[in-house]
């Protein structure tokens, strides 16, 4: 396939759905955390925050409850 050197994009469509995708957050998470994400997504070859990202979904598909026990 060739590129063109210009394209038309005036009756192109804005993505409905675009910002729905994903959310930009401020989290505050502790180093220790990070750092088990940072190795878990480097093993794997994905980025961390993809890794974290997935993680929560699947906790959120699942309805997994966290289990807490405070000292």
């Amino acid at each position: 396939m060739v590129m063109r050197e210009n394209y038309d994009f005036s009756k192109s469509v804005k993505n409905p759905y675009a910002k729905r995708l994903k959310k930009q957050i401020t989290i505050r998470i502790d180093e220790k955390t990070i750092s088990y994400f940072k190795e878990m997504a480097e093993n794997k070859g994905i980025p961390y925050q993809s890794l974290i990202n997935l993680y929560l979904c699947d906790c959120a598909v699942e309805h997994r409850e966290l289990q807490t026990k405070w000292a």
